[in-house]
């Protein structure tokens, strides 16, 4: 799609995050939201008149069925990622896919082959890589002023962040796991992007569940249901090794007794000069003169990660081109989760086997 004509967009499910994205789109001109749906059509209904949507559809089978529908941003539950997106990538939709890409490797597999069929642009929404301080930071290490980055340290700690308690937030077979899936997977994917996308090559690590089946460490992101029930970790740690001997350690947490702000950060090692994001602030660090020089790296009180995130999607639908988070970072992210997984279910180290390229 080359020409200049409105993207006429689709959001499947109305919940918080579809909820953002309908905010999003609307502050983008060149696309226009013509139509919701939601399992329950009550809220997609609300929705659409919050929003002015043009059309309420049954089903994303009916809004998939719809020809004048471009793309569609899928926001629903894990477990349902996979299947709703190799059924818009066969009905010639492009595709805004909310991380994780899927529940598990098998299906982020499948979405992979159906994007290489379809011709399709799919992308993964990780509104991180947009943030300014991240942009700023991603400029220097293209231009190699931190030398060879060859070790990071990412986090995202919550003291009492479990979100929707007893929902599938916290069932396994619907979301694929705790806040490793939930967090890690945002964490995963900047880190890897500022560190210039090295090739993982083996994952050590573990979960751990010490509040959640309790009852504890319960946050305010989504609604609980007490009658449901609690199968996934609240706090995971890993160390991600590379092709070229980087490391990276990931530390994730729902809830926990530790001292936090709960703001994600990402700190680079690298031969020449070192990098600290935390939150929307960051500093570049080097040592110059046998003196410490640190430079602040303030975000602008015009950032707006997410509208930029958005004219990047537009961007790739129009030119063809490979979105940033492409369906091949989707499928790496799932991979290291993956892997993170089942090495805290074996307590060995996991190689990773890269049948996808």
């Amino acid at each position: 799609m080359t020409d200049n004509k409105q993207i006429r967009i689709g959001i499947i499910g109305s919940g918080n995050i579809g909820n953002v994205h309908m905010e999003t789109f609307k502050a983008v001109p060149d696309f226009v939201l013509a139509g919701v749906t939601d399992v329950y059509l009550p809220l997609a209904q609300a929705r659409a008149k919050e929003h002015g949507i043009e059309r309420v559809y049954d089903s994303a089978d009916e809004m998939l069925a719809d020809a004048s529908i471009d793309a569609v941003v899928i926001a629903v539950s894990n477990e349902w990622h996979a299947p709703i997106a190799v059924q818009a990538l066969e009905a010639g939709k492009h595709v805004l896919l909310e991380k994780p890409m899927a529940i598990d490797l098998p299906s982020a597999k499948r979405i992979v082959e159906a994007e290489r069929k379809s011709g399709k642009i799919l992308m993964i929404p990780h509104q991180l890589r947009w943030d300014a301080v991240a942009l700023a930071i991603k400029e220097q290490t293209q231009k190699g002023a931190l030398g060879h980055i060859y070790h990071a340290k990412a986090t995202y700690l919550r003291r009492k962040g479990i979100p929707g308690w007893g929902t599938w937030f916290t069932q396994m077979d619907k979301s694929g796991g705790g806040p490793l899936i939930d967090l890690g997977v945002h964490m995963l994917d900047l880190t890897l992007y500022l560190m210039g996308n090295p090739k993982p090559v083996s994952v050590y690590g573990a979960t751990y569940s010490e509040f959640g089946p309790r009852k504890q460490g319960i946050g305010t992101w989504g609604a609980p249901n007490w009658n449901g029930h609690f199968d996934v970790e609240d706090f995971a740690t890993a160390l991600i090794k590379f092709e070229n001997g980087e490391t990276l350690s990931l530390d994730v947490s729902w809830a926990g007794l530790l001292e936090n702000d709960g703001l994600p950060s990402v700190q680079l090692l690298g031969t020449e000069g070192g990098a600290y994001l935390k939150g929307n602030k960051g500093k570049l660090l080097a040592e110059k003169f046998d003196r410490q020089v640190d430079i602040e790296l303030p975000a602008p009180d015009n950032d707006e990660p997410r509208v930029n995130m958005v004219k990047h999607f537009l961007h790739c639908i129009r030119t063809g081109q490979t979105p940033m988070t492409s369906v091949l970072t989707g499928y790496t992210n799932n991979l290291i989760l993956d892997a993170i997984y089942r090495s805290s279910q074996t307590g060995d180290e996991i190689k990773l086997n890269w049948n996808i390229e």
